[in-house]
């Protein structure tokens, strides 16, 4: 019974790790233990990789939505796709709590880099800080005024502004969809 326990775990081992199957609306990066991280990018199917030498990992490729909104909880997850409402001061002195959402996604092209300079945690090293910061920045330049009446105008300035920031990291903004202005 042990022995074909240990033969399953063996043979599992062995020849499971010679494959990566990458699910739709995902990619794959590897780590070469001599070279390693790798620049090509494996998409959906089912690929070859060299067992205990690569090591494979997965991204989801997909549009993720970056939720901002009145009590959301940073302590259980410090990587969970949402944060609080963010404090912002317009140009006219008025004290404002935005909510909103900011849709982003891998660029698939830069994953590699991704992986190698900022990691997984991606979410808590530059989604919340670099949003936080640029739609602070951006409220600070307007009017209380102009808030109101030209949000589509702000949403694609905040677009344009997070991508700037963003593409250098490896990853693309795709809107920005603010929903409620408290002040």
């Amino acid at each position: 019974m042990f022995d074909r326990l240990v033969v399953s775990f063996l043979v599992d081992e062995v020849v499971g790790g010679f494959f990566i199957s990458v699910p739709p609306g995902h990619i794959a990066c590897v780590y070469d233990r001599g070279r390693g991280v790798l620049p090509q990018v494996w998409g959906p199917g089912l690929h070859l990789k060299i067992p205990f030498w690569q090591v494979a990992k997965m991204f989801n490729a997909q549009v993720l939505e970056y939720t901002i909104q009145e009590g959301f909880d940073l302590s259980v997850n410090e990587e969970a796709l949402g944060d609080g409402l963010i404090s912002a001061t317009t140009k006219d002195g008025v004290a404002t709590k935005v909510a909103g959402s900011i849709l982003f996604k891998i660029d698939k092209s830069n994953a590699p880099e991704l992986w190698e300079n900022i990691g997984e945690n991606f979410v808590s090293k530059v989604v919340r800080p670099v949003s936080r910061s640029k739609v602070g920045s951006v409220f600070s330049t307007l009017t209380m005024g102009q808030i109101q009446n030209e949000r589509p105008l702000i949403e694609k300035q905040l677009k344009e502004e997070l991508n700037v920031l963003f593409q250098d990291k490896g990853l693309l903004c795709e809107g920005v969809l603010l929903s409620e202005i408290k002040h």
